[in-house]
């Protein structure tokens, strides 16, 4: 009887009730733990509002109105409606994030940009939205505060990313691979910690793997040694089109807004203090004056530049560092897991990270030096691949013709010119107010753009003197951009079922363009085919189709083609000769809409090719003689196409005659299938009359084609 007491005593009684209640509790928070997925209605099913934004032109127009008229009369102060209360000097994510916030407040915004949004560092990330896994290791060995405050603020903001833009990022879930057995408690206890970190904004619980999940997950993994592994969950995101979606979010909210436009000029009052610029448009030459009550310098990488525009004798503070990244074909990887490297031959942390149907492997923290064009070595793409032959199982040939696609990207670390010479770069960012006024923002990442934005238009209104002009305080935790409102994740079916895509298609439009992927829909040509009725691709092998280029041009500022397939689609990152062999269709598209001569289609593809070499492409096909044609338009431009391209193909059937290539053919691909076209054409309408070059040709090209496909690369001439 005692013991029953006991047993069934007060005490006990409490400790089985407290403990009931704290596992009902932990399951339930378990259970509604994770991202909150916006809840789909009938209203998402529908195409939201119709919204176009105002043309380039118009914005030229506004900017230049606002340098006409200088004051009312002698010693009056300028006219309020024409002068903007903020000029923005860069059109990346930082400087688009500042855009987004001072419009939201209520500020007269103009942003311009040197070349096009987002050209630089924005669109050549690694596209995650993360914390920093490895700033936290540094933290906690180094007993480095700034490094936990970095990691801290990374992970609010990561959340708000996800939430404020959830078709352009997800979540990911990234394996640790675990090679020797006391790396088990090191790796868990730091993942733990990165989860407890995050508190409410953490997305999904990190777990141990054991070897066989591991490989069941991850079967390219290398086996041989393997223990287990850890996954952790951060974000991912598309980079170019994010920013491109902050543009358009600050242009809905009236910020006005010019890429290609170069500020040449800092102009200052009788004081010193700024007060406007002067700004170039890079395509036509055109110069005029902008007047705004306070300049922010949001260049990046190129910070140094204005600021010694502002004060010739400054001293550089940016020291770039350079981030390595090479596509490869979607077979490398999981569709839906990444892979980080903390500790490779050399000390960097690569990832290796399924991303748009493809593979991406890189590192960043490499010393370079500022370029307008960054671009990847040749030993640094295979220092990378032989990191990636270390993780993937020895059956897997690892070659370098499976790169799809190279680009480097540069972060700016800065040093902060107030403080003292000796003190280190700045490891987040770095706000600065010159003499003359100039509001500099640096350094940071693309995960903490909002927060960046946020401290920097709250410092402008105090330095500027701009109190009475702000409505609100900063909105932009809840601000959700251009394309948020009535997206789903179902939403892709709506579009099939409205426009007869491809379901590989609806899917890609809803998840780059949200709601707005219903204009972009609009603007599709009918295929002429039982299915899909509309949706015509821009090369089979990817899910980019025409109607993309015309609501580029249309709705979101594209103007070369360079813009298109780098930064509106995300072409030349996925597959440099790809988008190579896509060039002549993007340039005939925006002829169409752009009215190019044949002179400056010409043009167009020529930059294109060379920003692409830029990118990986092959070298053989960075010859001039190797570039596309543009697609002939009337009867004048094909007339002399036919006639002009018969005797090119003839010439070098002739040239590859003699040097015996031609005739036996020896494995080697020789003609393009533009070229056999034309040639077969001009055949037709007796333009030449060698039926036998034909043949050989022709023959030649089939073989070349099987070539090409066996071994995953575009044949060359």
């Amino acid at each position: 009887m005692a013991i029953l007491r006991r047993i069934f005593s007060r005490r006990t009684l409490a400790y089985v009730t407290g403990g009931t209640a704290a596992v009902l509790g932990g399951g339930y928070w378990y259970l509604n733990s994770g991202p909150a997925y916006p809840v789909p209605t009938k209203t998402t099913r529908r195409p939201p509002p119709p919204w176009t934004p105002p043309s380039r032109a118009e914005m030229l127009k506004e900017l230049k109105a606002s340098g006409k008229v200088t004051t009312l009369k002698p010693g009056s102060p300028p006219s309020e409606d024409q002068e903007f209360d903020l000029l923005i000097v860069g059109g990346g994510a930082t400087g688009a994030g500042c855009a987004v916030d001072a419009a939201s407040r209520g500020l007269r915004v103009a942003l311009v940009e040197r070349d096009d949004f987002g050209a630089g560092t924005s669109s050549k990330s690694t596209k995650l939205v993360h914390g920093g896994v490895r700033y936290l290791q540094k933290a906690v060995f180094e007993l480095d505060y700034e490094q936990y405050k970095l990691v801290n603020e990374a992970l609010h903001e990561r959340r708000i990313f996800l939430q404020t833009a959830p078709y352009l990022s997800n979540m990911l879930p990234i394996m640790l691979p675990i090679y020797k057995y006391w790396q088990v408690p090191y790796y868990w206890a730091g993942c733990k910690m990165y989860d407890v970190l995050a508190g409410k904004q953490n997305m999904e619980t990190s777990y141990l793997m054991t070897k066989g999940k591991a490989l069941e997950t991850f079967p390219m993994l290398k086996s041989d040694g393997l223990v287990g592994a850890l996954v952790y969950y951060d974000g991912q995101h598309n980079d170019s089109r994010m920013n491109i979606a902050l543009i358009m979010t600050a242009v809905k909210l009236g910020a006005v807004v010019a890429n290609y436009c170069e500020v040449t000029q800092l102009h200052k009052d009788g004081q010193g203090k700024l007060n406007g610029a002067r700004v170039k448009d890079n395509l036509t030459g055109e110069e005029w004056n902008v007047r705004a009550k306070g300049i922010i310098n949001a260049t990046g990488p190129f910070t140094d530049s204005l600021l010694t525009l502002d004060n010739p004798s400054h001293q550089p503070i940016v020291q770039p560092s350079s981030g390595i990244h090479i596509t490869l074909p979607n077979y490398y990887s999981p569709r839906k897991m990444g892979l980080l490297d903390p500790a490779t031959s050399d000390g960097r942390v690569i990832f290796f990270l399924p991303w748009q149907g493809n593979t991406i492997a890189g590192t960043t923290d490499t010393p370079a030096r500022v370029t307008r064009d960054p671009q990847a070595s040749e030993d640094d793409i295979r220092w990378v691949l032989e990191e990636v032959r270390r993780y993937l199982s020895p059956d897997i040939k690892v070659r370098r013709g499976d790169v799809l696609s190279a680009w480097s990207g540069l972060r700016p670390l800065v040093r902060n010119p107030g403080a003292e010479k000796t003190e280190g770069l700045v490891r987040n960012h770095m706000i600065h107010v010159s003499e003359s006024g100039l509001l500099t923002i640096a350094g940071g990442k693309w995960t903490t753009y909002r927060a960046m934005a946020e401290e920097t238009i709250d410092q402008a209104v105090k330095t500027f003197g701009l109190d009475g002009r702000v409505k609100s305080g900063c909105v932009t935790d809840t601000v959700r951009l251009v394309g948020s409102d009535a997206w789903s994740r179902n939403m892709f079916i709506g579009l099939i079922q409205t426009y007869g895509l491809e379901t590989e298609v609806a899917k890609h439009l809803s998840d780059n363009y949200g709601d707005r992927a219903w204009t972009v829909c609009s603007l599709a040509e009918p295929t002429g085919e039982r299915w899909p009725l509309h949706g015509k691709r821009l090369i089979s092998s990817y899910p980019f189709i025409d109607a993309e280029v015309r609501y580029a041009v249309r709705h979101e500022y594209a103007l070369t083609a360079i813009d298109v397939l780098a930064r509106r689609t995300r072409l030349s990152f996925l597959n440099a000769a790809a988008a190579f062999e896509a060039l002549p269709t993007v340039v005939d598209l925006m002829a169409d809409e752009l009215g190019w001569s044949y002179r400056e289609r010409r043009r167009q593809i020529k930059a294109a090719v060379r920003f692409l070499g830029t990118m990986g492409l092959p070298a053989a096909l960075l010859v001039e003689g190797n570039y596309p044609e543009p697609i002939p338009k009337g009867w004048m431009e094909r007339g002399v196409w036919r006639a002009g391209k018969s005797v090119l193909v003839a010439e070098k059937m002739e040239g590859l005659k003699q040097s015996g290539i031609a005739g036996g053919w020896r494995g080697m691909p020789v003609a393009s299938h533009s070229e056999i076209q034309c040639l077969t054409k001009c055949r037709n309408q007796r333009l030449v009359h060698d039926p036998d070059l034909t043949h050989e040709l022709t023959g030649a090209y089939h073989a070349s084609s099987v070539w090409a496909r066996r071994d995953r690369q575009t044949f060359v001439v």
